[in-house]
């Protein structure tokens, strides 16, 4: 036998479940714990921070067209200077096209958890709907009445622990709800800081791009009156002679170790490349026009006659620049009049060369296949405007390019 007092505790541990369970299915002021809260405020701060030291290192094109004053007098250090602030500049569009990439990915992504957000809604408030209907039509007899129609005190528990199970089911379905709607609250509001974070990478995309434009802008004006001016004339004719003997000189080198190199195979009786005589790919696909031909021609701004030794090709600044055959990279490195610029071995002393470059995607040593994408246009060097140019060599000697790419 149950005593009294127990039974009484029972019963009014049991009436406070049913008038529990009598209460309407919307009424709730508990705050559920929501993990994507805390995960969404950790993204937002990790997001903002990366995007704060992103914007320190965003272009102040005007303070840097200011520090190059200095350097005006003298054209070579001038230009490397500048070829210094294209390449910081170049280094921030690549990470703000990375970004943008990134953020595009991310909000897919999240739009897909929202569309996944709302189904969920849809399903979980059809059955609270079909469970407020099943209640309303069936549930004519109060959980209280249940309770005190039972036929026993036995029945009497089964009637509560049923009301109570019905009551916490009816509650879990009420906080599974209030927490998807809480869910998709946050995406959407997650999707919004994604949709401006992209926004203003485009913007800080154009700026950089525009800051681009205005310093190799800056740098065709400088070279243009630095080589026009009649009292720098004869000074910079001599200096322009100097320059490209210096960098006949770079090639040369690099030309006498592929000698001393195959020289060595053909000693040890190992294979070396050569050349199948293949037609060459055409290296700047992007390419708009031919800005400067093979052979002699009036320079642009020294105004005298001189051998152009290779093709200029215009192209959009940080568009591919494709490997013309197979081969090895024999140089990759920076000078002040090459710029940028890369060096093929296609064996049988075909060579290959790359100038202007914004950037390089290779180096010394390695091999590379025919339309292998391995530096990007530019405007580095003695040059005026991105554009590529492709020179080709034969034992020593430089010969029209159009012999290999007709």
């Amino acid at each position: 036998m149950i005593n009294r007092t127990c039974a009484k505790r029972v019963a009014a541990f049991v009436m406070m479940i049913a008038l529990t369970a009598e209460m309407p299915l919307f009424v709730r002021a508990e705050k559920l714990t929501n993990d994507l809260i805390k995960q969404s405020e950790t993204e937002k701060k990790n997001a903002e921070s990366s995007k704060a030291q992103l914007k320190k290192g965003l272009t102040d094109v005007k303070q840097m067209i200011a520090d190059l004053e200095s350097a005006k007098g003298q054209l070579r250090e001038y230009i490397i200077k500048l070829d210094g602030d294209l390449t910081l500049i170049e280094d921030n569009i690549s990470l703000l096209e990375e970004e943008i990439v990134k953020k595009q990915a991310e909000i897919e992504e999240t739009r897909l958890q929202l569309s996944d957000a709302i189904w969920d809604s849809q399903e979980q408030y059809g059955l609270m709907r079909k469970r407020i209907q099943f209640v309303y039509e069936k549930g004519k007899t109060s959980s209280i009445d249940m309770l005190f129609h039972s036929s026993s005190f036995v029945d009497f528990l089964n009637r509560a622990e049923y009301i109570a199970k019905m009551s916490d089911y009816d509650q879990k379905m009420l906080d599974a709800y209030m927490e998807t709607q809480n869910e998709i609250a946050q995406i959407k509001e997650k999707l919004e800081q994604e949709e401006k974070e992209l926004e203003e990478a485009h913007s800080e995309l154009e700026a950089e791009q525009s800051a681009l434009e205005e310093l190799i802008s800056a740098k065709q004006n400088q070279i243009a009156v630095y080589e026009s001016d009649i009292n720098n004339k004869e000074a910079a004719v001599k200096e322009y002679e100097a320059e490209i003997a210096a960098q006949d000189e770079i090639i040369k080198t690099l030309e006498n170790r592929i000698a001393a190199e195959r020289k060595r195979l053909e000693e040890e009786n190992r294979k070396r490349r050569t050349y199948d005589g293949g037609m060459f790919k055409f290296p700047a696909p992007d390419y708009t026009r031919i800005s400067d031909d093979y052979g002699n021609r009036i320079h642009p701004t020294l105004g005298i006659e001189k051998f152009h030794n290779g093709i200029d090709l215009a192209a959009p600044s940080g568009s591919p620049i494709l490997a013309a055959y197979d081969g090895d990279v024999v140089g990759a490195g920076y000078s002040s009049t090459m710029g940028n610029y890369i060096m093929l071995d296609h064996g049988d002393s075909l060579i290959t060369i790359y100038m202007h470059a914004s950037k390089l995607y290779v180096s010394t040593g390695q091999s590379v296949s025919k339309g292998q994408k391995i530096a990007a246009v530019g405007s580095t060097g003695r040059s005026t405007g991105p554009h590529l140019h492709f020179g080709v060599r034969v034992n020593g000697n430089y010969v029209s390019p159009w012999k290999y790419l007709k």
